[in-house]
């Protein structure tokens, strides 16, 4: 939270969690977001969330992470998740203006994509 002569601006960890999950699936090797647990994925199921497979913790104006995603099969898995959790941060940074302690990238399966 921002607060000036103005007024103040709070950032909701839901607009953080949209940003980051566009981030995570604009990068390289990432073919979706996955269900961190059944009943996550039991919810998307009956309501789609744009920010399915991201978590969001804000303490003291600092920003921590979990993306929850599907990888190319194929893909090298290390590179994948390193460079999701580089796009990530930059991306909440630049666009939220919070620095990013930490992303966590848990990879929750890995897809083939058709080869037709």
């Amino acid at each position: 939270m921002t607060t000036n002569e103005r007024g103040s601006i709070t950032i909701s960890p839901h607009a953080i969690a949209s940003v980051a999950a566009k981030a995570a699936l604009t990068s390289y090797g990432v073919v979706g977001m996955a269900s961190k647990n059944l009943i996550d994925g039991i919810t998307n199921a009956i309501a789609r969330d744009p920010r399915h497979g991201v978590d969001v913790a804000v303490v003291d104006d600092e920003v921590t992470v979990d993306l929850y995603i599907i990888i190319e099969y194929g893909t090298r898995i290390a590179s994948v998740a390193t460079s999701v959790a580089n796009t990530v941060e930059y991306q909440v940074e630049e666009s939220i203006g919070l620095p990013v302690v930490a992303v966590n990238v848990h990879v929750q399966d890995l897809r083939v994509s058709d080869t037709d």
